[in-house]
This record gives structure tokens, C-alpha cells and sequence, in this order.
């Protein structure tokens, strides 16, 4: 320190030679920074990159779209009686075409019951069969990978042909083309005219072990277990938001449903911008839970700043004394440790920045999420880091602040 005034090069300066001098401790702390600005910044990208993944499988469709049910799951209510409401029968599939702002639509009917596929020796682990319309491959993200779907004219004519999800298509036919192949799905003999991509699903081969047939010939051959739920997926024209396309509906509904002003809708809708934001919530609240938990290793870090800061101002007692005693203010001093500690905790915050990002990417990649580090995170974990260097500096730097220059100068 040569001069009496602050100096902020000077202040870094120090800081510097204090990493040189004292190697292996500023090496330990820099260390323990690094290692607390990587795992925050790997877990909220890591986390985003989940958020990301998770919309990307249950807001499936290539444009917004609204789900029509009995029951949407979300919103709240009694489930009981929305389990006694009638279900969305195929009647109203042309009044739904026919309300303004409506695309495509996907009728869907399910029964819950899983079942196991078989074609000669080989067979699935359990499927879910469903049956849907044509739209459903043009609706929802899912490519057809070998063969065709059904057209509107097997959906009309209960035509006996199904495609296969990725999962069942790689346990029957692992090394031959599965189209043309019959096989029995509830005891009935179904042609396989295609076989759909793997989804690359969060939950893995569980999102691909599927078989999609006809609605209609679903309806006459797969409804014998006694739980059916029919739901209708549509999609909106362009110029049309979902708020408006869902008002139009609800109107169509209603008149449909034949519902007097005063009675409640018997029936749910929610769109898929409902479900991203369903998602981000959930997603956003584990974030801000893993962030504060990986931020305790930032605060390890900073009473090791504290340690070495102290140990520092005991070092230099004398050289602070003389500096007070030409004319150096308390507040110089205070500045002079603060910018020290900073500096040590910011070289640390630079680091995990780098390693962060790098970490980021690897797990991202490993883990097929979406790669995104947002810059403002980047910028507050450099900030926190530094802070945290400040904040921990506050008792050293206080203490050599208010040392009494005549006994700093005695001391050796």
C-alpha cells in the first residue's frame, strides 16, 4: 500500500499478491466459490432445460391447443362429480368443427386398461392402446416413421388397422418391417399400416409404448373393460387466440349439451399455454429450492473469506497503522479489505461461471434437455459471489478499520 488515500488498483493489487502469498488457503477458497457458482448455475440451467423438455412432451402439438374432458386435472373442483358428467360423445365432433376459430380436431377415446402385444415369439412390455382420428399425427409432435396412419375413410369404415408407437414396433419387429403384419389387440386381428418415431419422452420408453387405432373400431372392440373417458384435442386457425377459440366452444358446448343459462358447464377446457404455465410454476419452485440449497456451499466459501481476511489484517497490522498514521481514513481501510475479499471471491465467481457453463452443457446434452444459460443468472451469480466476499469481509475489515494507529504501529 503506497499510498495514505484509497486506491482501488492498488486494492486489487493487494488482493493479488495476497492469492500469491498465500497460495494453498486462497487456492482452497477460490475453490470452494467455484465450486458453489457452478453448481448453481448448472442446477437452474439444468432445471430450465427441464421445464423446457417437460413442455416440449406435454405441450406436444405444433400450435397451441385446447383439450376438451370430463375432467382437465387442472382448476380444482370435485372429481367425483366431474366423474358422474356424460362424456364428450361423437356427436359433438361436428359442432366442434364447425365453431369458428377451429383447426383440426382429434377425437380420443381411452379405457385405461393396458395390454401386452404379441406376433409370433416376440412380445411387449404393456401398451396403452387408444383410439384417435387421422388428425392425431398432424395435431400432436409425433412423425410417422415406416408405412402410413389411418386415413379418414378407415376411421369411417371401423376399418380394422392400427399404428404402432416407437416401443411396441422395436419389441415385435426388431429386424423387419412392421407394416402388413397382423396382430391381436383385446383378441381382435389388426394390420399394421404404420409405426411411428421415437418421441424421446421425459419418462423415457413409457411415452412410446403405445398403439393408436381408429376411434370408431376402438370404440366397438375396446371398451368391454367397463372404464371408457372420451376426450376431444383440437387445434386454433391462424388469428384466433386459444381465449377466443375456448369462448366459442363454450358456447357451442353448452348449446349442444342443451344446458340452461343458470347450469354449470358439464365439461372442462383447458389450453396447452395452461399447461406451460402449470409447468413452469411447478418447475420454477424445485429451481428456487435447489438454487438456495446449492447457494450453502457460496456461504462455506465466505467464512473461509472471512478466515483468510483476518488472518491477512493480522499480517499487515503495522503497515495499516502507518498508513492511518499519514493520513489514511478509517473508511480507506474498510474500502481497502472489502475490495480484497471481493476480488478473491470474484476470481472464484469467474471460474464457476466457466465450469458452470461447461457442466451445463455436458448434463444437457446427456440428458437430451434444451441448452439455455440465461445471461441475468449468469450476471447474479457473478454478483452473489462477489457479495459474498463483502459481506463475509465486513468483520475483518471492520476490525482493521477501527484499530488504534499508536498500538498498530507497535505491533511487529
Amino acid at each position: 500500500m503506497n499510498s495514505a488515500r484509497f486506491d482501488t488498483k492498488d486494492a486489487v493489487r493487494q488482493a493479488l499478491s495476497t492469492i500469491t502469498g498465500h497460495r494453498m488457503r486462497s487456492a482452497l477458497l477460490i475453490l470452494g466459490v467455484t465450486i458453489g457458482v457452478t453448481t448453481l448455475l448448472a442446477i437452474y440451467t439444468i432445471v430450465s432445460g427441464l421445464s423446457g423438455r417437460i413442455r416440449e412432451d406435454v405441450v406436444s402439438a405444433s400450435r397451441p391447443y385446447i383439450y376438451v374432458s370430463r375432467d382437465s386435472g387442472v382448476g380444482g373442483g370435485d372429481p367425483d362429480e366431474k366423474q358422474r358428467r356424460p362424456h364428450l360423445m361423437s356427436e359433438l365432433i361436428a359442432p366442434i368443427e364447425q365453431t369458428e376459430g377451429v383447426a383440426l380436431v382429434d377425437y380420443q377415446v381411452t379405457n385405461g386398461a393396458g395390454t401386452v402385444l404379441k406376433y409370433g415369439q416376440e412380445r411387449t412390455n404393456f401398451v396403452q392402446p387408444f383410439g384417435c382420428s387421422q388428425n392425431f399425427p398432424f395435431l400432436f409432435s409425433t412423425v410417422v416413421d415406416e408405412g402410413r396412419f389411418f386415413t379418414a375413410d378407415e376411421v369411417a369404415s371401423h376399418a380394422r388397422v392400427c399404428v404402432l408407437g416407437f416401443g411396441p414396433r422395436q419389441d415385435l419387429f426388431p429386424a423387419r418391417d412392421p407394416v402388413g403384419k397382423t396382430i391381436r389387440i383385446y383378441g381382435k386381428p389388426y394390420v399394421i399400416v404404420g409405426a411411428m418415431e421415437s418421441r424421446r419422452h421425459i419418462v423415457g420408453a413409457m411415452g412410446d409404448n403405445y398403439v393408436c387405432t381408429p376411434w370408431t373400431t376402438f370404440e366397438k372392440d375396446g371398451l368391454h373393460t367397463g372404464f371408457e373417458d372420451r376426450n376431444v384435442a383440437l387445434t386454433t386457425k391462424d388469428g384466433y387466440t386459444s381465449d377466443e377459440v375456448m369462448s366459442n366452444l363454450t358456447g357451442t358446448l353448452r348449446q349442444a349439451r342443451r344446458l340452461r343459462p343458470d347450469a354449470k358447464n358439464d365439461f372442462d377446457m383447458v389450453s396447452s399455454e395452461t399447461y406451460g404455465e402449470l409447468i413452469d410454476k411447478v418447475t420454477g419452485g424445485v429451481a428456487l429450492v435447489l438454487v438456495v440449497l446449492s447457494s450453502i456451499g457460496l456461504l462455506v466459501g465466505g467464512i473461509g473469506v472471512m478466515n483468510i481476511m483476518m488472518i491477512s489484517v493480522a499480517e499487515r497490522t503495522r503497515e495499516i497503522g502507518v498508513r492511518m498514521a499519514v493520513g489514511a481514513r478509517r473508511q480507506d481501510i474498510l474500502l481497502q479489505v472489502l475490495i480484497e475479499a471481493g476480488t478473491l471471491t470474484g476470481i472464484g465467481g469467474i471460474l464457476g461461471i466457466v465450469t458452470g457453463y461447461f457442466a451445463s452443457w455436458g448434463m444437457t446434452h446427456l440428458l437430451r434437455f434444451p441448452f439455455s444459460v440465461s445471461p441475468w443468472v449468469t450476471l447474479g451469480a457473478a454478483a452473489f459471489s462477489v457479495a459474498i466476499g463483502v459481506f463475509f469481509g465486513l468483520y475483518p475489515a471492520n476490525k482493521a478499520a477501527r484499530m488504534d494507529p499508536i498500538v498498530a504501529l507497535g505491533r511487529e
